[in-house]
């Protein structure tokens, strides 16, 4: 058996390694067009600020050691520049001569390359890089060793944009992140994000928001937003999304699908026969709604490079979708998501229903514990789990972690309060934060618990309704809620006839706890009330202007 690999890193790479594991008599050969075939891509952003010290430690492995230790035959700088699929043939420039490669079967693994925008000026802009590999770093350090800019600009605030943003931010550059979406962080819902935006700023990285840059001037030094208003850059950092690399996909008569990713079947196999493809070039089932998607992340690129080889090995191994688990450090503030955000299920027209919990990623008694703020977007019918989110200084990759392995596993909101974890004080709590996911979602599931969202209470009090603020006073100098009375918990069964059994209470206090003990002990007093989700901590941090202080 003869396979041919174009691409490597993730999924070409696994798919190659694990071929010989099962194949020792095959050939395998790995064509990559560029100088290296196994780096880590996602580490390349930490070289920038030194925190990855040796550009060797990007290196995962050369074309030496992959064929000491597989007896791989690995090709750098060897572009595929078409496919055959009925001869099974590739035709490969490399250097000066181009020659042809027979196949049994190929796998194609081209990833996806960073989108670059028709932007005005943007083809003389010699300080403007997108960083997809080693050589996109290497002309980058260029720039930063050589010129040692004082200004950086960095279009999009996604997950590589933030990374970049921190880590030229750590190289003593004034850093601007200009995003076109009206947050930081797209896949976050906006109170999630904004956590994220309000750790950037103390780091004192400028943030704008729904803008975009439309021209570049001076060779990329001056860009121009859509205002009118003008940023300087030393350098600039393209990361406005990628797009899949379909260009070998095509020509092979390939078909294709959503935004030009190539279609494959639950084998990986494409509508050609025997081409396979895999990574953040093919199209994706989100396995939360069905539909086709679009995910580059590292995790599923290598489980499917490994899936395909055991297809082409015939073992029976389904591609079964995708469900988007990521994660991002931002200077002190971790940042993770899991399968579908609010917005996302809103659009899907989805029942839906979220809560928000605040709690320590481990005992509060014990020392260093700092806060998490998790999100759970839930159907309120069957409690199934639609996608979580979680920002905090530690202990948010954990908890998102059970969360994604929860939605693979089909477990409801019933199941969270069930989950076992280890426990020691060190460690976490003895009703974990994903427990009290479980268990703030249930009350609401079963008419315990009404809850009103952060986005929806200034409506609520224009029709109305009061805010009843349940900190103690020493809580309330740190900010208040316009027009709200403040009774303390505490006091609040002793105080009780200061209400009015006719008015409708939003009811608040720090996290989300206490006003829910206030919420159900004036419903079994015969009020009217509804419990603020997220409390003031959420709704302080999204509208910190509605804040009064005293």
């Amino acid at each position: 058996m003869k396979v041919i690999i174009i691409g490597g890193v993730a999924g070409g790479m696994s798919a190659a390694t694990r071929l010989r594991r099962l194949n020792e008599e095959a050939e395998i050969i790995i064509f990559e067009k560029g100088p290296f075939v196994s780096f880590a891509n996602c580490g390349l952003p930490y070289y920038v600020s030194g925190e990855i010290g040796e550009r060797s430690q990007l290196l995962v492995q050369t074309p030496e050691s992959l064929q000491a230790r597989f007896n791989l035959d690995v090709r750098p700088h060897h572009e595929v520049l078409s496919i055959d699929s009925h001869a099974k043939m590739v035709t490969v420039k490399h250097e000066d001569q181009t020659f042809t490669e027979t196949y049994d079967h190929l796998i194609l693994s081209p990833g996806a390359k960073p989108f670059v925008p028709p932007i005005e000026g943007i083809a003389e802009a010699k300080n403007a890089f997108s960083l997809r590999n080693v050589p996109d770093l290497d002309n980058i350090m260029t720039v930063l060793d050589g010129e040692q800019p004082k200004e950086a600009v960095v279009i999009g605030a996604g997950f590589i944009g933030l990374e970049m943003a921190e880590n030229l931010q750590m190289r003593g550059i004034k850093v601007t992140i200009v995003e076109k979406a009206p947050h930081v962080l797209p896949p976050l819902d906006e109170e999630m994000a904004a956590f994220v935006k309000k750790e950037l700023e103390a780091n004192n990285v400028r943030v704008i928001t729904s803008q975009s840059a439309v021209a570049f001037k001076d060779e990329g030094r001056t860009i121009v937003l859509e205002d009118g208003s003008e940023l300087t850059s030393g350098l600039t950092i393209l990361s406005v999304g990628v797009t899949p690399e379909n260009r070998l996909a095509q020509s092979a008569k390939i078909e294709l699908g959503l935004r030009g990713g190539i279609l494959v079947d639950e084998n990986y196999e494409t509508s050609q026969k025997d081409i396979y493809a895999v990574g953040d070039a093919i199209v994706v089932k989100n396995q939360i709604t069905g539909e086709d998607a679009l995910i580059s992340l590292a995790s599923p690129a290598n489980r499917q490079g490994r899936q395909v080889a055991d297809v082409i090995s015939g073992l029976k191994r389904k591609n079964k979708g995708s469900i988007g688990t990521a994660i991002v450090r931002t200077f002190n503030m971790t940042a993770a998501s899991t399968g579908l955000s609010e917005r996302a299920v809103r659009l899907a027209g989805l029942p839906y229903q979220v809560v928000h919990t605040s709690g320590k990623d481990h005992a509060g008694y014990y020392p260093g514990a700092t806060d998490i703020t998790l999100k759970l977007i839930f159907n309120p019918e069957t409690g199934t789990i639609y996608g979580a989110q979680g920002v905090g200084q530690k202990g948010v990759d954990k908890r998102i972690d059970i969360l994604a392995t929860a939605i693979k596993g089909n477990l409801t909101v019933e199941d969270l309060p069930e989950l076992e974890f280890t426990y020691a004080p060190p460690f976490g709590s003895a009703k974990d934060p994903v427990n009290m996911l479980g268990y703030v979602a249930l009350n609401l599931m079963e008419g315990l618990s009404e809850s009103i969202q952060w986005h929806e209470v200034k409506e609520a009090v224009a029709s109305g309704k009061v805010i009843l603020d349940v900190r103690n006073p020493s809580e309330i100098k740190q900010g208040q809620f316009k027009d709200s009375i403040q009774i303390p918990l505490n006091d609040l069964r002793c105080r009780i006839h200061e209400l009015d059994h006719h008015q409708e209470y939003i009811i608040s206090c720090h996290s989300g706890l206490r006003s829910y003990v206030a919420e159900r002990l004036l419903k079994q007093a015969g009020f009217k009330a509804k419990n603020l989700d997220g409390a003031f901590s959420l709704y302080n941090t999204v509208l910190p202007e509605e804040i009064e202080h005293v």
